[in-house]
């Protein structure tokens, strides 16, 4: 059983980017899932979740109206698009999974399952 993030890496302020997040091992369909992120020299930070069905979405306000989460069952995959990324949104950025109930936290212990992270570095 894994998650495994992509799609980081450096990008330009105010360029779009989407974040994957493939699972393998479990099927996600009942799982909610989460995007957390933690910047240099910072603690984790809980950024947005996302239920099995993918009809209730959450943001944290520091990301609300510029990020999206979103999620393809049939790919058995999450996603996570940065619109207008700014410099503090510069970190690495993990996918999480829990069942069957939304979390808000950036407690790991709140998840059965945490990916390897990917780092997104936002710089001109």
């Amino acid at each position: 059983v894994q998650l495994v993030e992509s799609g980081g890496g450096s990008v330009p302020p105010e360029k779009s980017v989407t974040l994957s997040c493939v699972a393998s091992g479990f099927n996600i369909e009942k799982w909610a899932m989460t995007w957390v992120r933690q910047a240099p020299g910072q603690g984790l930070e809980w950024v947005a979740s996302i239920n099995g069905i993918g009809r209730t979405t959450n943001y944290a306000n520091s990301v609300k109206g510029r990020f999206v989460v979103s999620r393809d069952n049939a790919k058995n995959t999450a996603y996570l698009r940065m619109d207008t990324p700014l410099s503090e949104d510069t970190g690495v950025y993990y996918c999480a999974a829990s069942f069957p109930a939304m979390k808000f936290t950036a407690n790991r212990h709140d998840y059965l399952y945490w990916g390897q992270g990917t780092q997104v570095t936002v710089s001109s």
